[in-house]
């Protein structure tokens, strides 16, 4: 299928994958631009990507194999790829399957109980009725520190720092995105396995220190999981370190693709 992207730099490429989280990553794609050509593509149902094809499950297994068929036909043979949340745990099935080269995975889901599952997608569905809520006039809640609080407390350690230009292309992206339902149904039931060991793809694991969607002691689980992967803290910041720290974030991808 056809996906949604966009390129910018130059260099080696790198495959940043989006969902609710395009304005999150702006700073961070330009400074990774100044080093790569990194392509930004929005997963289906997201962004101005379609939807899958009707009939199929967007379970994060169907995703990343979307992605996966969708690399080829963009010029792209095993790139290293990054994503946060959702996109982190797409990204690590890439790498399952021998479709990328490389993974920087940012608080990926699938690393929790039952009962962590509903709370963060129970929490983001707050979010979306607020979002739908001011569809068309996002700066309701955008244009006031109190409001970007309340809609973006569960994903960034500082919410009311958010730029308001940011979080209002948060709030419409969200409410316009079809794939967030039947997506957060699908995603309830994912939990992320244990790699095999024929699969020889670098991963590096991040994880916000402040991070109240899926919760740091999740890292911990992430460590037993994937031994071989390299594992990092992201001081200060939350499930979306891209928005509370760019340098930093910055710093751990260079640091993976380079080191």
């Amino acid at each position: 299928m056809d996906l949604a992207s966009r390129r910018l730099g130059s260099g080696p490429p790198l495959v940043v994958v989006l969902q609710l989280d395009r304005d999150g990553w702006a700073p961070v794609l330009k400074r990774l631009a100044r080093e790569h050509e990194v392509v930004a593509v929005d997963l289906p149902g997201f962004g101005d990507s379609p939807s899958l094809p009707e009939g199929t499950t967007p379970t994060v297994e169907a995703l990343a194999t979307a992605v996966a068929e969708w690399l080829p036909g963009a010029g792209l043979s095993r790139p290293p790829v990054v994503g946060n949340s959702l996109g982190g745990a797409v990204a690590l099935e890439m790498a399952r399957s021998g479709a990328v080269g490389g993974v920087v995975t940012l608080s990926p889901i699938g690393l929790w109980t039952r009962a962590e599952a509903a709370y963060a997608l129970g929490s983001l569905r707050v979010a979306h009725v607020m979002a739908r809520a001011c569809a068309e006039h996002p700066g309701w809640v955008a244009g006031h520190p109190i409001g970007r609080t309340v809609a973006f407390w569960q994903l960034s350690a500082r919410p009311w720092r958010i730029p308001e230009a940011a979080a209002a292309g948060a709030l419409r992206n969200l409410a316009r995105s079809p794939g967030f339902e039947p997506t957060q149904r699908a995603a309830r039931a994912y939990r992320l396995r244990a790699f095999a060991p024929e699969v020889p793809v670098p991963v590096t694991v991040g994880w916000g220190t402040r991070d109240l969607m899926t919760p740091a002691h999740q890292a911990l689980r992430a460590a037993r999981l994937l031994p071989g992967a390299r594992h990092v803290s992201l001081k200060g910041c939350g499930h979306s370190p891209m928005s509370d720290d760019p340098e930093q974030v910055t710093r751990v991808v260079l640091g993976s693709l380079n080191g």
